[in-house]
């Protein structure tokens, strides 16, 4: 298999974040983990930010961030943090209701994410969408996903949460071959029907299949690993998802 390297959104550990980032980064390095995706940044400036992931030896592989920090005059200030913490990938993990009530909506909303991704490449950025369940279910006709993703460019990246997706009725893989080398970065995330604080492996992803399809059609780039609802403290729930997902890659 590639050598496809390991973050983990910050979400995961939010209230952790929230209590001491500094000490979040510095034990997210020591697990094993190559890098973190943000979703907030908990007072702290670019620069700061920039300092405590080198100090620690991680990267930035994303952030979640509100479609209007990529609109208008606020567009300029968001590359220029994201250059800063060396974020490449500018994620949009909720697009609100008022802006796709329709299929029509989503097909606007595809149109608009076109227009930020021409700002953005000759940047050296990407913007994405990340998926909830609500993208699944069909709407007069099509499903939301087939909708935005069948109208965005290519260079518009399909952040797949495996997990959420299937809370949806989504399996991961068809779509992954679907929308081949759009998913750069992916979310693992577990599903069970029947325990919703399940870890990686616990449920009924078919994780290996998700793996192929990642490695051979999907262009991954990043695997992040998010995990939401807990058995145990949510920082030893981290540790034990990336356990296992490199035992499921075979490495050390």
């Amino acid at each position: 298999m590639k050598n496809i390297p390991v973050g983990v959104q910050l979400y995961s550990v939010r209230d952790d974040c929230k209590a001491g980032l500094p000490g979040v980064l510095s034990a997210i390095a020591k697990m094993g983990y190559d890098a973190v995706e943000f979703a907030g940044y908990h007072g702290f400036s670019a620069p700061q930010l920039r300092k405590m992931l080198d100090d620690n030896g991680l990267k930035c592989c994303g952030a979640h961030i509100g479609i209007e920090q990529l609109l208008g005059d606020e567009l300029a200030g968001t590359i220029e943090f994201h250059k800063t913490i060396g974020n490449e990938f500018l994620i949009v993990p909720w697009i609100g209701e008022e802006r796709r009530p329709n299929r029509a909506g989503w097909a606007n909303c595809a149109k608009l994410f076109n227009e930020i991704s021409d700002k953005v490449r000759p940047q050296g950025m990407w913007v994405g969408y990340h998926n909830h369940h609500i993208e699944f279910t069909p709407l007069e006709g099509e499903t939301p996903w087939d909708t935005f993703f069948g109208n965005t460019k290519k260079e518009v990246v399909m952040q797949f949460d495996t997990g959420n997706a299937m809370h949806g009725g989504g399996e991961a893989v068809p779509f992954l071959r679907k929308y081949p080398g759009r998913a750069l970065t992916v979310h693992r995330k577990e599903f069970s029907p029947k325990n919703e604080k399940a870890l990686i492996g616990e449920g009924e992803i078919p994780w290996n299949d998700v793996f192929a399809a990642c490695e051979t059609v999907g262009g991954t780039k990043w695997y992040i690993i998010e995990h939401e609802t807990y058995a145990y403290p949510p920082m030893e729930c981290i540790d034990l998802c990336l356990k296992r997902v490199k035992k499921m890659l075979r490495r050390p």
